[in-house]
């Protein structure tokens, strides 16, 4: 156990700071990072989009300086805790130093050193789901109750981070019913560790209650605008492709726990593997959405294979080695912005990147980066003209300008920037900006970021005596490229009162 605990130690120490080393200097915290810091300045017992875990990470960012070691640092160590988990499940099945080696690979290669390296809800939950799996095994191995008390801490906590955690634990529940584990269900303390995840997660339920469940209306909006487009097809390759250097670890796994003799009375989480997939493909869930159920099916398939390879040959152990280093290497480029954008485009060509579907977008076409690392581009830029459009009024207009962006990301990185280029607060009514946007405020002036490019042809131009667009935003490689910045001046009464009543209709979308 002493020699399995150093490797850990030291294998986590190396899963912590390898992706400082990897990620270029170039890249800009990305656009929903924007968002989660923004409401580290609004905490609240919940969001539109997410419960309010994430706030309390990015108060503490504000706090430290906003720099990005701090961004990174908390995805990054809750990366760090996926992978110490993963391992200690390996030695409570009573597996070794390559087991313990053979789980740690899929965090540097594939698509955790992404996800574990970037500030959104999911880093959070991925860990509690890992740590909801570990609970439950544990209890299968011990039959004592501290577990389920465990069991329940980590499922309020993981439901303030993201309300996913909850396809888990019913796919987890629904595994346990199914197989001889069963008797859970006849012991009191599950129903009272039942009670502590409730008591965790009640202020956010109020929360909701009393906004009317906005992330309903959020839920609605996003398969409106994006799940509907989500495929069973494609998201069954994705679950493969995700995590490709190491697929036959995770496989092995669920082998291991779903059909082989010795993973018997683990059949319960190859039963939650199955619901977690079907629910996800039912709901046209995300490729991404899946990820907390792996690290557990990584850490069997890790055991499995060890010790496949000591009742047959060891050189086995190389392949499996072997396999994830060859091929990680390629996906490193793909997981993380390793080198500037002109760079990596190039190598994408090279590689014929685009046939494994990581440069589609959201509008269903391919584009020289992946969507994640044109998201991380551009904002300073967009910062820099929006300042420089203020700057160009005299004092008496700065007084009565507002700023407003179309988008949660436009807002929170002008927001993010602000101090350092001196603008006023920028608002938007996108997502949780809604929130903390004045209802009844009276425009006289407005310098507006937007990504409409058509934005000088609508009719409400004329309600102002001018409207100007100063510049755009230019980096060929961002997401927000061609986003406009337009100077208007001279509201009148009638765009008051337009503006007003849509703030208004946003509002009573989430109060029907």
């Amino acid at each position: 156990m002493r020699k399995t605990n150093g490797l850990i130690f030291l294998l986590a120490l190396i899963k912590f700071v390898l992706p400082y080393l990897l990620q270029n200097s170039y890249y800009e915290p990305h656009r929903d990072e924007f968002l989660y810091l923004a409401e580290g300045y609004h905490l609240a017992w919940g969001f539109m989009e997410v419960p309010p875990m994430l706030s309390i990470f990015a108060w503490l960012t504000h706090l430290f300086g906003d720099g990005m070691f701090w961004i990174k640092f908390w995805p990054n160590i809750f990366g760090v805790l996926t992978f110490i988990m993963s391992a200690k499940i390996i030695q409570k099945l009573g597996g070794g130093m390559f087991a313990i080696f053979l789980v740690f690979l899929p965090f540097i290669f594939g698509v955790y050193l992404r996800l574990f390296f970037l500030f959104q809800p999911n880093t959070p939950e991925v860990f509690f789901w890992t740590m909801i799996a570990y609970s439950v095994l544990r209890y299968i191995q011990t039959e004592k109750n501290k577990y389920l008390y465990i069991l329940g801490i980590c499922v309020g906590l993981g439901m303030l981070s993201k309300y996913s955690v909850a396809i888990f634990l019913v796919s987890m529940l629904a595994g346990l019913l199914l197989t001889r584990q069963r008797k859970i269900f006849a012991n009191m303390h599950l129903y009272y560790a039942g009670i502590i995840a409730l008591l965790l997660f009640l202020p956010t339920i109020l929360w909701e209650y009393n906004h009317h469940f906005p992330i309903v209306v959020h839920m609605k909006e996003l398969t409106r605008t994006q799940l509907q487009y989500v495929s069973p097809k494609s998201f069954l390759i994705d679950q493969l492709l995700m995590n490709l250097p190491c697929v036959f670890t995770w496989l092995a796994g669920l082998y291991f726990a779903a059909f082989s003799f010795k993973g018997k009375k683990y059949r319960a989480f190859g039963w939650a593997y199955l619901f977690v997939i079907i629910i996800l493909v039912v709901l046209h869930g995300k490729n991404y959405y899946a990820l907390g159920v792996y690290p557990v099916l990584l850490a069997f398939g890790a055991y499995h294979l060890e010790k496949f390879s000591e009742r047959r040959v060891k050189m086995w152990r190389y392949v499996f080695v072997l396999i994830p280093f060859l091929l990680g290497i390629v996906f490193i480029p793909i997981s993380l912005p390793v080198a500037k954008p002109q760079a990596l485009a190039r190598y994408y060509q090279v590689m014929h990147i685009e046939k494994t579907g990581v440069l589609k977008w959201e509008d269903l076409r391919n584009h020289p980066l992946p969507q994640d690392f044109a998201d991380m581009l551009g904002w300073e830029e967009m910062a820099q003209k929006m300042a420089k459009a203020y700057s160009s009024l005299d004092s008496n207009e700065k007084a009565n300008t507002f700023l407003f962006c179309d988008n949660y990301g436009e807002a929170g990185a002008v927001n993010y920037y602000r101090h350092k280029y001196n603008l006023p607060e920028v608002y938007s009514d996108n997502g949780s900006f809604l929130y903390w946007m004045p209802r009844n405020v009276h425009l006289e002036n407005l310098i507006l970021i937007t990504d409409d490019h058509e934005e000088m042809q609508h009719p409400f131009i004329k309600d102002f005596k001018s409207a100007v667009v100063t510049d755009s935003v230019t980096n060929i490689y961002a997401r927000e490229r061609g986003s406009l910045i337009i100077v208007f001046k001279g509201a009148n009464e009638a765009f008051n009162k337009m503006f007003r009543e849509k703030i208004d209709d946003d509002y009573k979308q989430f109060e029907k």
